[in-house]
């Protein structure tokens, strides 16, 4: 199995209550994906850091296998996620993956 964690910090000029809708949107849209892609065993988001934290936004997701990650990246449905959702509101993004 393989586990892919994303940490995103959001734009500098979201702020407030449209700071949080974004967190939302983020977290419904990936965690939608559950089920619809081939190889997507878990996908969670946290969005409820603590004041220490230097991130805004977590994404912790397991696959069957590397080929399954790879195939997640250029399915249809997460592009879209992406796309709409994420990279429009990101700043930076930090990415590990590694086998469990």
């Amino acid at each position: 199995m393989v586990k892919h964690v994303i940490l995103w910090t959001l734009r500098a000029e979201l702020v407030g209550d449209e700071r949080e809708a974004v967190k939302q949107g983020i977290k419904q849209g990936l965690e939608a994906l559950k089920g619809r892609i081939p190889g997507l065993i878990d996908i969670k988001v946290n969005i409820d850091c603590l004041a220490s934290s230097n991130a805004d936004v977590m994404l912790d997701s397991l696959f069957e296998d590397e080929a399954s990650l790879k195939g997640y990246s250029i399915h249809p449905e997460h592009v879209a996620v992406a796309n709409g959702k994420v990279r429009p509101y990101t700043a930076t993004r930090t990415c590990m993956d590694y086998e469990v």
